[in-house]
């Protein structure tokens, strides 16, 4: 073969290659939708968490407690309208831990395994996965939104600053669901579930900015609270979507989003490469290849 065929032939190769990946990709995002569609009550569910507290515990308090004019806030806010960011990042905190859920199914009904036996590199396929997860994610969470606006929680979505709010929510989203990715890897069987995520969602979410200020957790004395919420990565996406709302400036709270999305997502990928994590997931116990 000449030179020129030759080059072309790996063009067009390379070209075939870039469209069979956008097609896994399509596929394996329409497959989540589409399961998704089938399951009115998994929005149903993850709607009621955040409204529970909005709806009963934020209006209870709303005239008792709010929050002084302190950044990014411009003026007093009531209670509601500091906490939805919150129960926004609890929408995608929740589904990307269901993200793993379904992983550990799908690897035990053997889906998994045909899935990533794809002639793809393996670390694509669970990018698709990734990506089909905060997609569900943001569509839950922006359901949540509408519903809290409909409540009466005011929040600055309509101007250039809601873009913002709106990249902020994919990234936490593609972090929250990496961190599903990661988790997936050490989850061996469904009934091991419940237990690791109590240990995973419950400290995540409670020792964050998600229901208060960080400021208020250093002035009450619970310094190792405090400086736990700090290091939370959930805190910085909460933090993040709350400054963005705003249009003030999030400081490191992005840089730590994305630098969290690319190490999760990089020790999930090690974990489910078949000479290590997943191999061994295999051997020991997880069924046949």
């Amino acid at each position: 073969m000449t030179p020129p065929a030759a080059a072309a032939a790996v063009e067009a190769e390379g070209r075939h290659g870039i469209t069979h990946a956008l097609q896994a990709l399509q596929a394996i995002v329409m497959r989540e939708l589409f399961k998704f569609s089938q399951q009115t009550g998994r929005l149903v569910s993850a709607l009621v968490r955040p409204l529970l507290w909005l709806a009963v515990f934020a209006a209870g308090f709303r005239n008792v407690f709010g929050v002084a004019i302190v950044e990014p806030y411009d003026t007093y806010i009531p209670y509601d309208v500091y906490i939805a960011p919150g129960l926004v990042g609890m929408v995608l905190l929740f589904n990307g831990m269901q993200s793993s859920l379904a992983m550990v199914y799908d690897r035990e009904m053997g889906l998994m395994r045909l899935l990533l036996t794809a002639p793809l590199p393996r670390s694509w396929l669970l990018f698709s996965k990734l990506c089909a997860t905060a997609l569900l994610s943001v569509l839950q969470a922006l359901a949540f939104v509408v519903v809290a606006m409909l409540l009466g929680t005011e929040l600055p979505l309509f101007s250039w600053a809601g873009l913002h709010a709106l990249l902020a929510l994919v990234c936490g989203a593609l972090m929250l669901g990496a961190l599903g990715l990661l988790l997936s890897v050490h989850i061996k069987q469904l009934e091991n579930f419940a237990g690791t995520m109590n240990f995973v969602i419950f400290p995540m979410y409670f020792l964050s900015t998600a229901l208060y200020p960080l400021w208020k957790l250093q002035e009450s004395g619970a310094e190792w609270v405090y400086q736990a919420a700090r290091f939370n990565p959930f805190t910085h996406a909460v933090e993040w979507i709350r400054f963005a709302l705003y249009g003030k400036d999030p400081g490191i709270a992005p840089w730590v989003v994305l630098g969290c999305l690319v190490v999760f997502f990089v020790v999930a990928c090690w974990g489910y490469d078949p000479q290590r994590g997943f191999g061994g997931l295999a051997k020991r116990g997880g069924g046949p290849a």
